[in-house]
């Protein structure tokens, strides 16, 4: 998407922003807000919980004054819970994190009016831009095998199936190198 903005925050910005965050989640979310872990409100605990640890960082695209979507996340820290659903066996030291290992990508979603203009690969570029950290990891949901092919064709590959929450669906979390 070529007149799209990119704004980036990080959370000392997030309280300007986290009402827009939540009208767009809504938006792209409305189908599943009747699912205890969908709702807006449990969106909102997790985005919470994300800007409290370091490294946090959001990127928005705009179209005009438009947000058309977003993507946000954070550096895994010593003791973190991230993998705590894992499912799957993974090489020893791969779920160990020191505070600069890993970026976890928590959340990137567009408006159904831009996909398939490269708005997503825009944003998440953007938020990955500069980072310090040897890899990125993200979540996608199991029942979306056409998002998880996404990924993959941005260079992500299969790191395991996890359940991070009680409630939650099954995930693939999914590991891009980023110090090529």
């Amino acid at each position: 998407m070529d007149s799209m903005r990119l704004e980036r925050r990080g959370a000392a910005g997030l309280g300007e922003i986290r009402s827009m965050l939540l009208d767009v989640y809504a938006e792209i979310y409305a189908d599943r807000l009747g699912e205890e872990f969908h709702t807006v409100d449990r969106f909102d605990e997790r985005l919470g919980w994300n800007a409290e640890v370091p490294g946090f960082s959001a990127v928005v695209g705009y179209a005009g004054a438009d947000p058309v979507g977003y993507a946000y996340g954070c550096t895994l820290q010593p003791g973190t819970r991230w993998w705590d659903g894992l499912r799957t066996p993974v090489p020893d030291g791969a779920a160990v994190e020191d505070g600069g290992r890993t970026f976890a990508l928590s959340e990137l979603m567009v408006v159904a009016r831009v996909r398939g203009t490269r708005a997503s690969r825009a944003i998440h570029d953007e938020l990955l831009r500069g980072r310090t950290e040897r890899r990125a990891t993200l979540l996608v949901e199991r029942e979306h095998p056409k998002v998880r092919a996404l990924y993959e064709a941005w260079g992500y590959e299969w790191f395991g199936e996890v359940v991070p929450f009680t409630d939650s669906p099954l995930y693939d979390a999914m590991m891009l190198r980023l110090d090529r």
